[in-house]
């Protein structure tokens, strides 16, 4: 759903980046926190998965397109913070190198697609794995869930935006059916993808998997999800 230039008035775009610019400084200092050599190869695979599902566009309407974002898996393989950095880094390049998504609207993609997205991923995950087990149903449903929610999280974002400052001559309940419409059925899309891939590494390698290692009580350290 990358937004292109012009579309959002300049005052509310502006105020975007502000905000970016801020959540990615405090990403960048918690990054230092939690990456290590063993978790950094990771997050460097995850960017790049995430490049490739973001080249893959579906025709919205009004200059905008949706896509499968990839924020509920980097939040949850690699934690918040570096999933923020992963997802800021492809859109930047995918700004300056393929045009998509405007340059005077990038704060404004950023903030949906790499603070909104995998922030409330990142916290439906952590919960609802607390609520009901590191099992193997539990994680599939977590994180189906979480990457479900954090499309429609980063459309909200959109729509809130559109609503302050929208520059293009349509109706708001009509940009809000449009959007949440195509968008419902990428996140049930994404939400499934990220559930597969999510058990894939928690079945072999839980302790690669940053949000089970976030829920994980002392009495419940995170343990391949086979074993449900």
């Amino acid at each position: 759903m990358h937004i292109p230039d012009g579309f959002i008035a300049a005052p509310v775009a502006a105020g975007a980046a502000l905000v970016s610019v801020a959540a990615v400084a405090v990403a960048v200092r918690g990054a230092r926190r939690t990456l290590d050599d063993r978790t950094a190869p990771l997050a460097g695979l995850v960017a790049v998965f995430v490049f490739a599902a973001q080249m893959i566009n579906f025709p919205v309407g009004a200059g905008t397109s949706g896509h499968l974002i990839g924020a509920a898996l980097a939040a949850i393989l690699v934690g918040p913070y570096a999933g923020m950095l992963a997802l800021t880094v492809v859109l930047v390049v995918q700004a300056l190198l393929f045009a998509d998504g405007g340059l005077t609207a990038l704060g404004l993609n950023v903030l949906n697609l790499a603070v909104i997205a995998p922030v409330v991923a990142w916290f439906v995950f952590v919960a609802l794995v607390r609520i009901f087990g590191s099992g193997k149903s539990a994680v599939l449903l977590s994180a189906g869930v979480a990457g479900f929610v954090s499309v429609l999280a980063a459309v909200a974002g959109f729509v809130v935006e559109f609503a302050l400052g929208g520059t293009v001559p349509v109706d708001l309940s009509s940009v809000i059916v449009a959007m949440f419409s195509i968008h419902t059925l990428i996140a049930i899309v994404e939400g499934v993808i990220t559930a597969l891939i999510v058990w894939s590494v928690a079945a072999v390698r839980p302790d690669l998997v940053a949000g089970l290692r976030r829920s994980a009580t002392p009495a419940a350290r995170p343990r391949a999800v086979v074993a449900s």
